[in-house]
């Protein structure tokens, strides 16, 4: 058989022939009948789902990160700018924003926009129910654009040419305590002396499900409202917020960003404001990065093995090889040739099965979860087809590399008793 082989090679191959993979395609195809077929068939369904798994997992973990930092930033910036303060409540000290920043900030570098904003603490009284709320008050500086997602309901404020809007948006989980839904009247204490109150009419109604930090006490409304109850001018506010146009650039724009308000101003990174949640993001990536670890160590125990098995089963053509005169190198590359066949196949494999998995979740949402504890409301897929490059990249290097460790034993292996082997 092996002559066969052999002869057929020289009759149909110039001598540039790679003859061990030759031979290792051609016993791949005797193989198929044989009993070490089905521990093939495993390794390679073990790498497709090896790899099925990790495209799986950094693609949610993706998915999360992409949506939970959207949601901050989008009801926050990347950046806010207040006056310093060494207080710790929830309203700012007036800041004058008639500033060379505010008014020049699309001159600098890597800022996109920015916005003013203030926050005044209030209680909003119904005829059963009172609830303690912090009222974000914007004008028309905000990017309606990046609320206009979270909005599940009515529409957003309508500000007047003169006076202020009347108008406040709540989220999901306050209407639902309160009973509020778009349309109704309700009236808002703000915690002054004297006390003020005003009757506001819901315009609309926002969720991000990032309950502690705006579902639970946040509500918007006209910053012009904030200025009238604390006798504010029309260039004073409570903060700016940045946003920056590149996350890669993040900390280069924050040094930018100090480097052009006025000395009594500070400069916070919201990164480190909702700290919290991005340890959390970053607790998650590091469980999917040992995830990956353990999984390309099975992958590699699991080919190690199935190739000492391939080794055995032939090794009566490894003595025949060696009696014709073969070098141990190019017998092992030949079962090299056949354990990188078996990872290419699951490489196909494990595409298949990320993939179609991540694609059926991304259109049909699936598979739902509690947006309290996992602040989404169901299992979200961030499309990187550079992690998913990286990811086929690595298991096929990682697993390649290790395919050279069980073809050692050939060079142990005498061609007489291999000859004899049964």
């Amino acid at each position: 058989m092996l002559s066969c082989i052999i002869l057929h090679a020289e009759q149909n191959y110039d001598l540039k022939l790679n003859l061990p993979y030759f031979i290792s395609k051609r016993i791949s195809g005797a193989r198929r009948k044989s009993f070490s077929s089905t521990i093939h068939k495993i390794a390679i369904f073990s790498i497709g789902i090896g790899l099925g798994v990790l495209i799986i997992s950094f693609l949610i973990l993706k998915g999360y990160e992409n949506t939970v930092t959207e949601k901050i930033f989008s009801f926050s910036g990347h950046f806010q700018v207040t006056k310093f303060s060494y207080g710790s409540s929830y309203e700012e000290p007036p800041m004058n924003t008639d500033t060379e920043f505010y008014r020049d900030y699309s001159n600098l570098g890597y800022i996109s926009h920015v916005q003013e904003y203030a926050h005044k603490a209030g209680l909003i009284k119904t005829e059963e129910e009172v609830l303690g709320v912090v009222i974000k008050g914007v004008g028309r500086s905000f990017d309606t654009a990046k609320l206009a997602e979270f909005i599940v309901e009515g529409e957003f404020l309508d500000f007047p040419e003169t006076g202020y809007a009347n108008e406040i948006i709540l989220s999901r989980r306050i209407a639902d305590k309160l009973n509020l839904s778009t349309g109704d009247e309700t009236i808002v204490h703000f915690f002054m002396d004297p006390p003020r109150s005003r009757k506001l009419l819901v315009k609309g109604i926002y969720e991000t499900n990032l309950t502690e930090y705006f579902d639970d006490k946040v509500i918007i409304g006209d910053i012009n409202l904030i200025r009238r109850l604390n006798d504010w001018g029309e260039n004073i506010a409570g903060g700016l917020e940045v946003f920056v146009s590149d996350l890669e650039q993040l900390d280069e724009a924050g040094e930018l960003i100090r480097a052009s308000v006025e000395y009594d101003q500070g400069v916070e990174n919201v990164r480190d404001k909702y700290i919290q949640v991005f340890e959390w993001l970053d607790l998650i990536s590091r469980q999917v990065n040992i995830l990956l670890t353990i999984i390309l160590i099975v992958v590699c125990v699991n080919m190690v093995s199935i190739v000492i098995i391939l080794i055995m089963e032939r090794t009566t053509m490894i003595g025949t090889l060696k009696a014709l005169g073969s070098a141990d190198r190019l017998i092992r590359r030949i079962f090299t040739y056949s354990g990188i066949r078996l990872v290419g196949f699951g490489l196909i494999i494990g595409n298949m099965l990320g993939i179609g998995l991540c694609v059926l979740q991304y259109y049909f949402r699936w598979i739902q979860l509690n947006p309290q504890d996992y602040y989404i409301s169901y299992v979200p897929i961030g499309w990187n087809w550079d992690i998913i490059l990286l990811l086929n990249l690595l298991t096929f290097l990682v697993v390649s590399l290790v395919l050279i460790l069980p073809t050692m034993i050939i060079s142990g292996i005498k061609p007489i008793q291999a000859i004899r082997f049964d």
